[in-house]
């Protein structure tokens, strides 16, 4: 075969052969997705160019666009509601709570505020009279606090949830009462006298001290005030209310107090009482009735005998309960106390809080350090500020962590060589996305997203991590473009080999983030909006105003500038030094010189038929390579320069020109190449061809089958101790609270859509099933279950009594019922009525029929008139079964003395939307406690709906627990969506689905091992952590896809590849990674452990879980089952080569021919001469053939060897 010309001059008469070699990619079933993609990147390219060109604009506009986004900050509103924050929208529960609110408005009936006592040394019992006394002292402080707001004094009596004050006709009992009346407080103190120190209110009458409950004795009372007034029904209500002596009645905690009544049980005595015995069984309120407090309400930490007597306990609990914001602002409208203020609910909300504010203040500041007790108090108002505190923006930290950023950008881009250094680019970089993410959250502000603290706390640094890994990437490979590309092109041939991986890495994260709103809580559904959101506003600055960066810094290293200061020129400034060809002609190339840049004439052809340009250069001298590593053979960035090559030549010319340190050389891609690779994936024995390659499988599983067992060990849920800072006041009272009072108030609503009348046997059975719950706490024995339809019955079956007994002793008659008791009256006008409006009084029914039958229902004739009576005339009862009527019952008076028809007539309730049975669950401690209630009582429901009842059950265990039910159900729906979708886009853009396969297993492989570390951390499982779960599958492709790109992109065998890989990949990987660190670091200085552990912590692991599989499972997994190349270079050999003559005199001479054939034409170019070591074991090796050794064969560099320009064909000819 004939060879090509030897070192001489091209003759002017050669003529190329009729087929020239020319290198042809032979691709396979591969070269559509290859001409696809390189479709995609001349796209890209063309978008560098125009970039460059307009960078100045491109600049400009796109701060302008990005500032003008930012602005949306303005209208930002943080969302503090738990109910907004962790409802689902649409979901069961938000429809109930919807519900609940039209009938009821948005308010509870009351508010509360707690105190909790327990002993400083541990397992002490509290069950003593010291520590009563002690109670005693931080309840009457907090009791006794007063704001001063509007020109107002505000103390407890004004602002306490009062139930069932009663009306009364007698305008001076009446207004007596009403200061009387007493506020709704659950404490232990309630089985003593000392716990009337606890109401504040007094009434004055002529002739007598100041009326209080200390000194207040109700019977005596009525019996000095009977004479003057008629207060026989008021009697029978105290009666029926079980009132008695009110607190005087009841022993002394303290029988030495001169102010101990004499009434008190162990008044003479002086005995201290014995405390377990009297708080047995629990205390009650004024009323013995209506007001009973359970043990569980008010002790914890109990011990029993074997008898079931109270022996000893470890905390108590006092519990205030205040109006709500529109029941204050109801009950004050029109008062002569406010008509100067504008009185309004926002107002009334202001008091509150100011109260709240200042009670839990004083009551944690009553008890003198060295007290054996300690006081943990609590209130609404301090969740809603521990919310608001956690939502607010830290600005300190947003700083730190930014100027952090900007400090690592700027450093790791600092080069010794001043024309390729690119610090002032890592700073705009930084900047850059820092202007992205604000972006992205005013986007998000304007578009009606509600911030939270997951937004405030963590979004800022994880966008900023995320965001910079890109701008890194986009950096290093805007340095290590090819030699020879034109400075005009430099943008474009950057954005051409990295755009594909950063458009990759930015749809997944968004598509990641957008699947993880698919978990269905309402804050984190924002978050995972607002991440996608700002992911989207990085990936525009990234691919749009980062080039234009990169363009100007271009120009300043061209300007031969300082980098950071750019104002002044560079003392290592290039210089540029003319090399003939003859003076390297019998030359050997200096040692540590790989690529060399020369300005040459070459002659270039295009062939029509295969569309290839051919481009012949005059042949080069003997370039003798230096020695290097195993992996530098075929594993090279360009590296060198002129100025090395003078240095290395020239040692006369050392100062002249600008040496960097030994040490300043070393970088990653040089760690990779001579080390990391080679220890990964090298070998020298036939024996341990695959020995580092299964040690890495080998250890990988091992952490894969740990994850699996920590995945076990994940229990679910979410405590609110988990989100309030550790070491708090607050944080101490959760603990408390949940260690010693687990208990959550619970109601079983029933809606309209009904008839009730003709449904109490359904209603009763719904209550006892809802009743056998494991969870639901008891009533005390001998006495009926508190709900309105209980207290209605007895009521009515009271009344009856009293009616058959008046009726028996002829005080009731047919035609008259005055001289019978009140009870009597009443049922006598209730037994007469027909609900007929033509005739609506039969009195033929006082004797035929019953208000209550023998099955212990209420007739459904009388059922809503009944009603009406009963909510009239037992406020006492209504109040303790917290009813909530609606529509409520219409008002009607009681005048036994009346007999006209028309108080005969009782008007009968509307049908009934809305009621409620209350109930109290206790031994809630586990999310799976939480969850198996949930299930019995939406059982519960479900059965009742067959009997025709529509009930749902309601309170702060349905409210934020029942999300559990089906979170691990949403979680694994959303992965695996998620990689589906993963793995259509990597196949997508990547052109190949082996490729994708492999990127989508090491995805799922992360996702297992970072929930099965959560298990070993102890972190539960909420949505919190399911959100970072989902969003680790796309945050994981940044470091996978990059590598998996140079793999397909690469040349050789799979093992060379995957070192290529890891070679242009392993640095920006690598920096990508640890800004991510650096963005996360700010989160680990967080007043919040919430933040660090569920935020700081799992996102760090995932980094480092990323960081492992990105560059050392994934590189060996694509060693072993890689997918084929892409690109195969090969030559195709000329049949007929006409050898020119040889050169004349033997010499070099490179000189111009007097003319050229006629399809080539003259060009001047810049040559890089590349220079090959010895080629890598098991690397792909050209065989030895009759292949033309002067023909151009470098082999392109990973990140963008094969990358094939589109940017045109060459026209035929």
């Amino acid at each position: 075969m004939a060879r090509p010309p030897p070192l001489g001059e091209l003759p002017p008469g050669y003529t190329p052969p009729a087929r020239s070699a020319a290198p042809q990619i032979l691709a396979g079933s591969l070269q559509a997705p290859l001409w696809l993609r390189a479709y995609f990147q001349g796209l890209l390219f063309s978008l560098g160019c125009g970039i460059q060109r307009h960078c100045g604009k491109v600049l400009f506009l796109g701060l302008l666009a990005f500032g003008a986004l930012a602005l949306g900050l303005r209208v930002a509103i943080i969302e503090t509601d738990l109910e907004q924050l962790w409802v689902e929208a649409g979901s069961r529960v938000s429809q109930e709570l919807q519900y609940t609110k039209e009938k009821l408005g948005e308010e509870a009936a009351y508010t509360s505020q707690m105190l909790i006592q327990t002993p400083r040394q541990e397992g002490e019992n509290v069950l003593t009279p010291e520590a009563l006394g002690l109670h005693l002292q931080a309840a009457l402080t907090a009791s006794k606090v007063q704001v001063s707001l509007y020109g107002k004094s505000w103390d407890l009596n004004k602002i306490c949830y009062k139930s069932g004050v009663p009306l009364i006709e007698n305008g001076m009992i009446e207004r007596m009462i009403e200061k009387l009346f007493p506020c709704v407080i659950l404490t232990p103190l309630d089985c003593f006298w000392e716990g009337a120190k606890l109401q504040g209110g007094s009434a004055y009458l002529p002739g007598r001290p100041d009326i209080q409950w200390t000194n207040l004795d109700p019977e005596q009372l009525l019996e000095e005030l009977g004479p003057f007034a008629s207060l026989e029904g008021f009697r029978e209500l105290l009666d029926k209310a079980q009132v008695g002596q009110a607190y005087v009645g009841r022993p002394c905690l303290h029988p030495d107090d001169l102010h101990c009544p004499p009434s008190a049980p162990n008044h003479h005595s002086r005995q201290a009482p014995n405390v377990a015995q009297e708080l047995s069984g629990g205390c009650h309120g004024f009323s013995h009735k209506f007001m009973h407090w359970q043990e569980e309400l008010l002790l914890g930490g109990m011990a029993r005998d074997p008898q079931g007597q109270l022996l000893r306990a470890e905390a108590l609990q006092s519990t205030f309960l205040l109006m709500s914001p529109r029941q204050l602002y109801e009950h004050f409208r029109g008062d002569y106390q406010t008509h100067d203020i504008g009185w309004s609910e926002e107002q009334a909300s202001t008091v509150l809080q100011a109260w709240q504010r200042r009670f839990v203040q004083l009551a944690q500041e009553a008890l003198p350090g060295n007290a054996s007790q300690q006081i943990h108090a609590f209130s609404s108002t301090t969740l809603d500020d521990i919310l608001h505190a956690f939502s607010e923006v830290s600005a300190a930290r947003v700083v730190g962590g930014y100027l952090l950023m900007l400090a690592y950008a700027c450093v790791t881009m600092l080069r010794w060589d001043c024309a390729q250094s690119q610090g002032a680019v890592g700073l705009a970089g930084v900047l850059l996305v820092a202007l992205a993410v604000a972006s992205g959250l005013g986007l998000c502000a304007l578009l009606g997203i509600a911030f939270n603290a997951a937004t405030t706390q963590v979004l800022p640094f994880l966008a900023l991590g995320i965001g910079v890994d890109d701008i890194f990437l986009l950096a290093h490979a805007f340095t290590e473009a090819p030699p020879g590309t034109p400075l005009q092109e430099r943008t474009g041939e950057c954005l051409q080999r990295t755009g594909t991986s950063v458009a990759l890495t930015s749809i997944n994260n968004m598509v990641a983030f957008f699947m993880a709103a698919l978990v269905p809580i309402p804050a984190l559904r924002a978050f995972s909006l607002q991440a996608a959101v700002v992911v989207g506003c990085n990936f525009a600055a990234v691919m749009l105003v980062f080039p234009a960066v990169l363009s100007l810094d271009l120009h300043r290293r061209h300007c031969q500038r300082l980098d950071v200061l750019c104002c002044f020129s560079s003392p290592c400034s290039a210089r540029v030094i003319q090399i003939l060809p003859q003076e390297l002609g019998d030359r050997t190339v200096p040692v540590g010189i790989a690529h060399l840049t020369a300005t040459v004439q070459a002659f270039a052809h295009c062939e029509g038929s295969s569309q290839h340009v051919v481009t012949i250069l005059p042949p080069q001298a003997q370039l003798v390579p230096p020695p290097s590593d195993p992996l530098a053979s075929e594993l090279f960035s360009p590296g060198g320069s002129t100025r090395d090559l003078l240095g290395q030549e020239e040692g006369t010319r050392q100062k002249a020109a600008c040496k960097s340190l030994p040490c300043a050389r070393w970088n990653l891609a040089h760690f990779a190449r001579s080390q990391f690779a080679p220890l990964l994936l090298q070998s020298h024995t036939k024996l341990s061809c695959r020995f580092p390659q299964a040690m890495v499988l080998v250890l990988f599983g091992a952490l894969l089958g740990l994850s699996l067992y920590g995945s076990t060990l994940v229990q679910d849920g979410l405590a609110l101790t988990d989100v309030v800072p550790r070491g708090t006041k607050e944080h101490a009272f959760l603990s408390a609270q949940l260690r010693y009072f687990s208990l959550y108030e619970v109601a079983l609503v029933t809606q309209g859509g009904f008839d009730y009348a003709h449904s109490q046997r359904a209603l009763f059975d719904l209550h006892q099933r809802f009743s056998s719950l494991k969870a639901v706490l008891p009533p005390p024995a001998m006495q009926s279950p508190r709900t309105w339809l209980h207290y209605y019955r007895n009521w009515l079956q009271g009344i009856q009594a009293a009616f058959d007994q008046d009726w028996a002793s002829g005080r009731i008659t047919r035609h008259s019922y005055r001289n019978g008791s009140e009870d009597g009256a009443l049922a006598y006008k209730l037994l007469i009525q027909t609900g007929d409006a033509q005739e609506p009084l039969d009195f033929s029914q006082l004797t035929t029929r019953k208000l209550v039958d023998k099955d212990g229902l209420i007739p459904p004739e009388l059922f809503y008139m009944g009603l009406t009576m009963w909510v009239s005339s037992d406020p006492l009862g209504l109040a303790a079964s917290q009813a909530n009527f609606y529509p409520p019952p219409p008002e009607w008076l009681h005048d036994k003395y009346d007999t006209t028809g028309e108080n005969l007539r009782i008007p009968a309730a509307q049908p009934l939307e809305f009621a409620q049975f209350p109930f109290l669950l206790r031994g809630l401690q586990k999310t799976a406690d939480f969850v198996e209630t949930i299930e019995g009582a939406r059982a519960a429901c479900a059965e009742a709906g067959q009997a025709g009842v529509r009930a749902y059950p309601s309170g702060s265990p349905f409210l934020f627990w029942e999300q559990y039910l089906g979170l691990r159900r949403c979680f694994l729906l959303a992965v695996c969506i998620l990689l589906v979708c993963t793995f259509l886009v990597c196949a997508l853009l990547l052109l190949n689905p082996w490729a994708a396969s492999l990127i989508v297993l090491v995805l799922a492989v992360m996702t297992v091992e970072l929930f099965g570390i959560m298990g070993f951390l102890g972190i539960k499982l909420s949505a919190i952590p399911v959100v970072i779960l989902v969003a680790s599958v796309g945050i994981g492709v940044e470091f996978t896809v990059h590598v998996a790109l140079g793999f397909l992109t690469s040349q050789g065998s799979r093992n060379l590849r995957a070192a290529r890989a890891l070679e242009h990949t392993l640095a920006p990987v690598t920096d990508g990674a640890v800004s991510t660190l650096l963005g996360l670091l700010m989160l680990a200085g967080s007043n919040f452990d919430f933040i660090v552990r569920y935020f700081f912590v799992v996102l760090t692991v995932l980094t480092l879980l990323g960081l492992l599989h990105g560059l050392v499972l994934l590189p060996v997994l694509l060693s072993i089952l890689g997918p084929p190349p892409e690109v195969v270079q090969m030559y195709k050999e000329s049949p007929e080569v006409l050898s020119p003559p040889a050169a004349q005199g033997g010499g070099l001479r490179w000189g111009v021919a007097p003319t050229l054939p006629q399809s080539f034409a003259r060009v001047t170019t810049s040559m890089t001469v590349a220079l090959h070591p010895p080629p890598l074991p098991g690397a792909y090796i050209h065989p030895a053939s009759e292949e033309p050794t002067w023909s151009p064969a470098a082999t392109p560099a990973a990140s963008g060897s094969s990358n094939l320009s589109s940017r045109g064909p060459c026209p035929a000819t």
